[in-house]
Order: C-alpha cells, then structure tokens, then sequence
C-alpha cells in the first residue's frame, strides 16, 4: 500500500472535479477547456487564459472568485494565495487538512494545468535585461511545485503534447486519473521547474560575468529518444537547451533515417569546425569520423574544397559526416553522394541538391539556417563520476592572436596562411594534435595520441597512405600543433615528413631547444601564445 505523509493511503483513481488554467502558451487550451467542460469539471482560469476559453463559449470562473482577491501588479500577484495554494497541497483524507479546508471554505483544485512564461524563448531571442527578468514566472513554477508534490491527488500538467492523454485517461476511468499517470506527470513537472530556474540561474551568471557560481544548474528538454546510445546497449536520449546557436541542435532534418547518438555527436564536431570558416571569405568542407577529422580544407567552390578535403584521407571518409560553410549546390552533392556519407549538415541546400541526395534515402541531410560564430562565447560540461566538468567555449580564433615569429626564417606568405588554416583545424583535432597542411587542405592528420611524436609520425603515415605509389603532400607541407612541443623530437618527426614551416603555442621549458631545431633544418616557426587541448 502507498501512502503519503500520517500513513494516510494513496488512492488509486482520484475524480476531477475541478481544474485550474493557465497558460502562457496556449495551444490547444481551448479545446481542452472545452472537453473537461463537457465532462462536468469546473473550469477556474487567470487573465489570458480566462478570456480566451471564455471566448471559445465555455463556461469559465476568474481565480479571483476562489481567492476573493483582484489580480494586482500587471498580473505579477494572482494564484500566490492560500485558497489556492491550500486548494494543491490539501491531503484531502488527512483529517486535520480536511478541517483546515472546510474552516477557511478552501475548494480542492484536482488538476492543475500550467505552462510557464517564456523565459528561454526571450533569454536566447536575444531580449534586454528587464524584458528577460519580467519573464521570469513566479506564480506558475510555484504551483506546478505544489501540485506535484501533491500528486497522491492532484494531477499536474506542463505540456499541451498531454492534453490528449489526460482527457483519454479521464474518458476510460469515469472522469478519474490514475495513480501512475498522476506520478508521471508529477515527475515532468519537477523536471520542467528544474530546466527552467537552471536557464534563469545560467543567465544571470552570464549576465553577471559569474564564471565560476557556487551552484551550478544545466537542463534541457528531450528532442528525441535516440535508438541506443555510443553502443547498442546503452539508452540515450537528446536534450536541447533552446540556445540558438546554429548546429546539430536547431538543424531541420531534410531527409534521412534517424540520427544515432554517434551521428549527433560527430555532427556536431563537424559543423563546429567547418564554422572556423567565413562562409564570405571562402568555400570550406570538413569530413569527420569518430569526432576527428579526416579531412578539412577551403576552396574556391564547395567541390573544389570537397575533393581537397576528401583526398587527405579518402579510407577514412567512408561512413563519416561531412560538414559545409555555405548552401550545399548541385556540384557538390554529385561529388559527395559518391562515397558513403551518413550525414550531410550545411546552412542550406538547394532544391537540385536535394533531389540528388534524395537518392540515398538513408543518407541524412541537415540544414541549419547559418553557421556558428567561432568567437560566440557560451559554456561546454562533461559528466565525471560523481560530478559535472564545466568550462567556457574554447572561443579563440586565430586571426585574432598576435603571431609570434621565433626562427631565423620568416614563414612565406603562402607558408603563413596554410599554417593559419592548418591551426583553426587542429583547434578540432582530439590532443594530441598534429595537422599537415598544403594549399589550404589538410594533407594528414593525427589526433587523440598519448605522445606528440606518434600524432607527428601518424599523420606523416596517413598522407603517404594517401598518395599511394606518388610523393607525399606533407613534403612542402606546413604542420600545426595544439599545444607546444615538449621536446625537439615532434618537431623533427614533422622535419622527417617534410614540413616546412610550424605553429604551435609555445611555453614549453624547452622551447630554446625546439627553435634551434627548427633554425638547423631551416624550419620557420611561429608562436601562438594560445593552446587548443581537446580532450
């Protein structure tokens, strides 16, 4: 037997008799109202809300006739009242509540419908400081609270998406909710309270420059229930936030079969890289595998930039995502569709584009409205046993820094800007990371290696994979870093694959050893006094 707080028993089915609205969002209130109306439930309503359902004919009484109070302060004080919070939190068989409702003529309230003022929507559409914190709802997150935590005999509604199930619930059980559903939904709207006061705590540490708060609260609301999660056995599930950076996150899906978790992720990496890249300045694709690139590079065109990118690693692109910086065009989807690809994501397409790709029915295709702003700030979190991991966005770009060149020879202008390009992709590339660069395309990349030297010597290995029986693009090449060399010997491996010119950060104690290296091959070197560690 379930009981609640004196042993009292839980019922089972609990009979709605009287239901409070209000809505910010009012999709489908009306009808609802309409339908409880219908079923003999009272309806008790509150500003908007009340008007419309009254505008729709059904019979409606203002929640000022329960608590014998008007609505003050542009509606800020209406619901915050014993008649109706005494109306949620009554356990209606303990004897006492019982007494103390029927002394103050308290009403029960058995179904509570509330969705909250649209805080996220103003917070992420960019609103100023007094429009975001008079969206701040009060009154709603205060009886949602209380409904749910009342749930052994109210039910509590967050979402017009429930509205059929409720009235479906009420038509098969005789005007009664279940126990079970009245838990559930209990349960969302303790989740929804929890997402909303996170957005509004992670605001005002935004607005307030807090980088570090004493507590810190992150949620999200289920986009979709993935199949499985990184592995068949695990369950996962996608949660959005409602910021409006462009990504994976706000992309519209144009066809395809649904994306898995490992999609979403790669996805993600993907489109967080190819948006390095002004989509006014040049043509940039990135092709990405397990959450690495294998292949990245600009172009006149987004085929010439296709072919480049996919001729540094062409066994590694087979089944990977590729990631563009501008409207995916015909050309381009040709040459694309001709290698396995399980995800295309790009500001937008065009109507030959799509017809093209259209003939893999499996082949996903996203667009995203617009790329990412690099310099964006904004904050990242991985879960640790027992806790969360949360820093800002690695938000450094490299035109913004003040190269520093260390050796005897100066980079050549062309050496200069495949060394630049060759940086904002290793900024993508898991540490450690070193990336080969020649004429604005990757030429070999290695990533996520225990020592810097065998990220040197792997990447150096995948471009003469790459180039078969002819000489390697990494002769000639420029090579890029993440962080700095701790000894000379990662430079000497690049010195080996024939590289030419190296960025790096720099502040390695052994700097001075490094630079001499490079000033004995005649290697340039410039620093970037910032590092790109991607674990």
């Amino acid at each position: 037997m379930t009981v609640i707080s004196k042993k009292v028993p839980v019922p089972e089915f609990v009979a709605v008799r009287r239901a409070l609205l209000s809505v910010s969002d009012k999709t489908g209130i009306t009808a609802f109202a309409g339908a409880l109306s219908q079923m003999g439930v009272e309806i008790v309503s509150t500003g908007g809300t009340a008007s419309a359902i009254a505008e729709a004919g059904v019979s409606v009484r203002d929640v000022s006739e329960l608590t014998g109070f008007p609505e003050i302060m542009d509606g800020r004080v209406k619901t915050l009242h014993p008649a109706v919070h005494g109306a949620l939190l009554g356990i209606r068989d303990d004897a006492e509540h019982k007494a103390a409702m029927e002394e103050h003529s308290i009403q029960p309230i058995d179904l509570v419908v509330i969705n909250l003022y649209p805080f996220e929507t103003v917070r992420f559409g960019g609103g100023d400081y007094p429009s975001t914190v008079e969206n701040i709802d009060i009154g709603g997150p205060a009886m949602l609270r209380a409904a749910a935590k009342n749930h052994a005999y109210v039910t509590v509604v967050t979402d017009p998406a429930d509205y059929d199930q409720v009235l479906e619930a009420l038509r098969q059980n005789q005007g009664k909710i279940p126990y079970r559903l009245r838990q559930e939904l209990a349960a969302k709207a303790f989740s929804r309270t929890a997402a909303y006061d996170a957005a509004i705590s992670s605001w005002f540490a935004e607005s307030l420059e807090l980088e570090n708060p004493e507590w810190r609260a992150l949620g999200g609301r289920l986009a979709e229930v993935m199949r499985y999660g990184e592995n068949p056995h695990q369950s996962a599930g996608f949660y959005v936030t409602g910021d409006r950076r462009p990504g994976v996150a706000t992309a519209r899906q144009l066809q395809g079969k649904q994306l898995s978790y490992n999609n979403i992720n790669d996805t993600d990496a993907a489109f967080e890289l190819v948006s390095e890249f002004d989509p006014e300045r040049t043509a940039a694709v990135a092709i990405i595998k397990h959450a690495n690139p294998c292949g990245v590079a600009e172009g006149t065109t987004l085929l010439d930039a296709y072919r480049k990118a996919l001729a540094c690693d062409p066994v590694s692109a087979f089944g990977g995502i590729v990631a563009l910086n501008r409207l995916l065009d015909a050309a381009a989807a040709e040459e694309i569709v001709k290698t396995f690809t399980e995800v295309i994501i790009a500001p937008d397409a065009t109507e030959e584009a799509q017809a093209l790709i259209a003939a893999k029915k499996n082949l996903r295709l996203l667009v995203t409205g617009g790329v990412a702003d690099p310099r964006a700030g904004g904050l990242t979190a991985k879960t640790v046993s027992g806790g969360l991991l949360v820093q800002s966005r690695d938000n450094g770009v490299v035109d913004d820094l003040e190269l520093r060149i260390v050796t005897k020879r100066a980079p050549s202008e062309a050496e200069m800007a495949d060394l630049r390009f060759a940086f904002r992709v290793a900024k993508h590339v898991k540490s450690n990371a070193i990336v080969y660069a020649r004429d604005l395309a990757t030429v070999g990349i290695g990533a996520g290696q225990m020592s810097r030297v065998d990220s040197a010597r792997i990447a150096a290995r995948k471009a003469e994979d790459a180039a078969a029986n002819a000489e390697p693009l990494t002769k000639g090449s420029v090579v890029a870093s993440d962080a700095f060399f701790p000894f000379a010997d990662g430079l000497l491996s690049a010195v080996e694959a024939g590289a030419t010119a190296v960025i790096q950060p720099g502040g390695s104690m052994r700097d001075d050893e490094v630079i001499a290296a490079a000033d004995k091959h005649g290697i340039a070197m410039v620093f970037t006094g910032m590092r790109h560690f991607r674990h």
